[in-house]
């Protein structure tokens, strides 16, 4: 112990960097293997908290308590050397303590430290990282984060800006952090469900994994240059039937943007958005529902899409998703769907499957949704909400909220 003591006093830089490196990236990994029992290490999401650790835990906090917060407050280093009963008789390093509490809780950490860690996440584990995003999505968690980090940061930074020599900020930051990363790891190491073994009873961790890993775009915004079609086909199921309707629509250029389909039973159903130029439309229509597709069994219906014209534009204001996995039961659609319909959002896109997992044992469901709202929902309300359904239904939620202007709510259709 002496000897990390040595170290840490003779090189506090470069001891804060490897410290704060190691604690960050092996909290994280502690979280997901003991806390959320993962079977497979999420490591695009350990090398974020590795990467955040290092450089800003170890770096620009180093440079904010130290160098910094020394300029600022010249009398610090020798407030914390004396005794209890000397700082009781200064009233100036009493105060000076309080401003430093304040300006790294209250200014440092909300408008600093937060912002960067969601950017740093989105950075490692997006395919298309977007700093505005992700401090939209802390802007939406901001309440509940630094409700969470006051609890543990507050009495901790206290201590350390009252007792803690200036080589020893950043030590004791680090190791107050071994429960903050803990904390901040299962809160928002992964937007995802945890995979836990067992979590319902009966579901492997993989099931679940793949269950809810999956991501909810939202509704399309049709182009004014377009013609477009709503499209439901349905029939008997056998091969070829799929093949048949593509092959109708490549034949006069039209397109199939986005679709859904799946085998109930032995029948098929497919709900498909198609567009084509509005010179092909009538062909395109004549083809859909001529003879070949009949002969098959297949019956289908249209209905024309009309986009919103540039003066019926509605441009949100609130964009987000989400998601709600448990146990199969009556009602969860209604819960979720009443919830978001409470705080006057609107779904736009709606997903929803159930899996059946080991033989006699309940069918999982889980629904994915995006939503949008002309005004931003009350976030905290909203959160306690979902997990209100959490605690009544046994069931996981999972919620983001990002600004608008985004896009186009979904597109009317014509009658």
């Amino acid at each position: 112990m002496s000897a990390i003591l040595r170290l840490a006093k003779t090189y506090p830089f470069r001891f804060g960097l490897g410290y704060s490196l190691m604690k960050t990236s092996g909290c994280d990994l502690m979280v997901q293997k003991v806390v959320e029992k993962r079977e497979i290490i999420d490591w695009k999401r350990n090398i974020a908290f590795g990467a955040f650790g290092f450089f800003y835990l170890g770096g620009v906090q180093y440079m904010i308590y130290v160098p910094l917060f020394s300029r600022i407050f010249p009398n610090a280093a020798a407030f914390a050397g004396k005794s209890v009963a000397d700082k009781l008789r200064d009233p100036r390093g009493i105060r000076d303590l309080f401003a430093q509490v304040f300006l790294d809780q209250g200014v440092h950490h909300p408008l600093m430290y937060f912002p960067v860690f969601y950017m740093i996440k989105d950075f490692v584990t997006s395919d298309s990282p977007n700093p505005v995003c992700a401090v939209n999505q802390y802007i939406g968690n901001m309440n509940e984060d630094l409700v969470a980090l006051w609890k543990v940061w507050i009495p901790s930074t206290l201590l350390n800006f009252a007792f803690m020599p200036m080589w020893a900020r950043i030590p004791w930051v680090a190791s107050t952090s071994l429960i903050w990363t803990c904390i901040l790891s299962a809160m928002r190491g992964s937007s995802e469900v945890p995979a836990e073994e067992g979590v319902f009873g009966h579901v492997d961790a993989q099931t679940l994994g793949l269950m809810t890993t999956s991501a909810i775009a939202p509704a399309p915004r049709l182009s004014p240059d377009k013609s477009h079609l709503l499209v439901t086909a349905m029939g008997p199921d056998r091969p070829g039937v799929i093949a048949a309707i593509a092959r109708e629509l490549y034949g006069l250029d039209a397109s199939i943007s986005h679709s859904k389909m799946m085998c109930l039973g032995a029948e098929f159903c497919i709900v498909m958005h198609v567009e084509c130029s509005e010179a092909q439309l009538k062909a395109v229509r004549a083809a859909l529902g001529g003879a070949s597709l009949a002969g098959k069994g297949v019956e289908v219906l249209l209905r024309d899409l009309q986009p919103h014209s540039d003066s019926s534009k509605v441009v949100p204001a609130v964009t987000g998703r989400v998601s709600l996995t448990g146990i199969d039961r009556p009602g969860l659609l209604y819960r979720l769907s009443d919830t978001l319909s409470a705080a006057g959002l609107n779904i736009d896109h709606l997903q929803t499957e159930q899996l059946r997992t080991k033989r006699g044992a309940p069918p999982l469901f889980n629904t994915q949704c995006h939503f949008c709202g002309d005004k931003r929902p009350d976030v905290p309300s909203l959160r306690a909400g979902l997990q209100k359904l959490e605690a009544e239904l046994g069931v996981k939620c999972t919620l983001e909220v990002a600004e608008g202007p985004r896009r186009h709510l979904t597109s009317t259709i014509s009658h």
